[in-house]
């Protein structure tokens, strides 16, 4: 059983206090640091290995969502908060879990399994990919089918609920996969999350016009969340 890092962030002493008592249920959680503001946690970010982040919102200095935002490479993170109206916020930052205080334990142990899970399917593909240099493409399954998608040939990806609309040059294709996990397949530095929907390959783009992102004749939507470093990704 693997042994996963965790910090927790919250400003209320209580509520520190219940999520580690939460945590020391779980054998396989070991809490590495206990803090009340972002500043604290970012400082502890950089000297420690982190697998699960606990993150309240309402923080001093700088808010959960602010904080999240700005970790180049974060890791899972479970939002804990009093306030339902950030959820969308916290999701279109690819959180891995939302709790509305005051949550109870089983609700704690499937926003746990679920960043374990995230954690597993991170750790396998990166298995693939040190098995595989070079590998240009991936596989995926739909209809009784397996198509091998070249990432030179993908042009995007729009999520379909728990499918994922994959637009080739030459087809479209709609296998059973989230657009996270499809995420996580591809490499960063061609593709681009330009919204909580879409992902585009950035060498396919035509152009960019208000807040849409052009490829050929599709025009793609550019979240409000994304487009800064979907624009620093291409050095504007």
């Amino acid at each position: 059983m693997r042994i996963l890092n965790c910090l927790i962030v919250d400003d209320e002493p209580i509520a520190r206090d219940i999520l580690v008592a939460y945590c020391n249920y779980l054998p396989s959680l070991n809490i590495i640091g206990v803090c009340g503001n972002a500043l604290e946690a970012k400082r502890l970010l950089a000297e420690l290995p982190v697998d699960i982040l606990f993150l309240d919102i309402h923080l001093p200095v700088m808010d959960g969502i602010s904080f999240f935002s700005m970790l180049k490479n974060p890791p899972q993170v479970i939002f804990t908060t009093a306030f339902k109206e950030y959820a969308v916020n916290a999701f279109d930052l690819a959180a891995c879990d939302y709790l509305v205080k005051p949550f109870l334990m089983d609700r704690f142990i499937i926003a746990v399994d679920k960043a374990i899970a995230r954690i597993s399917t991170t750790a396998t593909g990166q298995d693939r990919a040190n098995n595989s240099p070079g590998d240009d493409s991936f596989f995926v399954r739909t209809e009784g089918k397996i198509y091998k998608i070249k990432f030179s040939e993908l042009l995007y990806a729009e999520a379909k609920g728990n499918y994922t609309k994959l637009v080739t040059v030459n087809t479209i294709v709609i296998p059973n996969m989230s657009l996270t996990n499809l995420e996580k397949l591809l490499p960063v530095s061609v593709f681009n999350r330009v919204h909580r929907s879409f992902i585009v390959n950035q060498t396919k783009i035509t152009h960019l016009e208000g807040n849409s992102v052009f490829i050929g004749q599709n025009e793609i939507p550019v979240g409000s969340n994304y487009k800064e470093q979907f624009f620093k990704s291409l050095g504007l």
